[in-house]
């Protein structure tokens, strides 16, 4: 089985077109979207839109979640300045738009041969806003993970890959398609985007595991003539994360 893994879409639906573009050459066998697909960016419908047309298994992410309910966006620790455009994010859907993320899984699992189990997330089993870095004490997972049978475990959340073992467990990150930061986030360090996309392939074929975390460039100026025709309240946020990559 070959899966692909995308996540952190939020609403660049542009990233979003050429991820797919070369995952559709990957021949893969299932595509999984690890949550927080449509807010803050211009073309939320067009995102989902293309999860449904791909049978994509769907994760919950916070951002998700804060979608659905954003009277209680700081509950899914969604920044003070981003509550507009979440709301913004809200007007552009459809009720149909809203059913189907009600329809997204906390966790999914997959099966492969030599006793290989897989766990999806957005940000942990337990939460879509566990941060699960390179750099995370494995004291602090212990508990995020505790209990867990899988094998492999892979989320999002932090915008940015990832390959890690610990013991016999494998945890993996595919990036983020619509905003892969540089640094991780943290109080006081604002994000400060790369210019391309990011997600993640796992394959097991006959004795052997692939993991295959892949970037992909896409079309700023497209991207951000998309925003400029959007009321987004955001909009100058994309131009200064982008205008020195022009």
């Amino acid at each position: 089985m070959r899966i692909g893994f995308i996540s952190d879409i939020h609403g660049n639906f542009t990233a979003l077109q050429a991820v797919l573009k070369d995952i559709k050459k990957q021949n893969v066998d299932q595509l999984v979207s690890l949550g927080d697909t449509v807010s803050l960016g211009p073309q939320p419908q067009e995102v989902l839109n293309a999860l449904r047309e791909w049978n994509a298994i769907t994760i919950m992410g916070n951002h998700d979640q804060a979608i659905l309910e954003p009277e209680k966006a700081p509950d899914f620790e969604i920044t003070e300045h981003l509550i507009p455009d979440l709301y913004w994010g809200c007007e552009q859907l459809t009720p149909e738009d809203f059913q189907y993320i009600r329809s997204f899984k906390n966790t999914h699992a997959f099966h492969f041969e030599h006793d290989i189990s897989l766990l999806a997330y957005h940000g942990s089993p337990l939460s879509t806003t566990h941060l699960v870095l390179a750099t995370t004490p494995v004291e602090t997972l212990h508990p995020y993970f505790d209990g867990q049978s899988a094998t492999i475990f892979i989320g999002g959340h932090s915008h940015i890959q990832m390959e890690r073992r610990i013991g016999n467990k494998l945890f993996l990150n595919s990036g983020s398609v619509g905003n892969a930061f540089e640094y991780a986030f943290s109080p006081g360090n604002p994000p400060k985007l790369l210019p391309w996309a990011e997600y993640a392939l796992v394959e097991q074929t006959e004795d052997t595991l692939h993991v295959d975390l892949r970037r992909v460039y896409f079309d700023i100026p497209s991207l951000l003539a998309q925003v400029r025709k959007s009321d987004m309240p955001g909009a100058d946020w994309w131009f200064r994360q982008y205008q020195d990559k022009l």
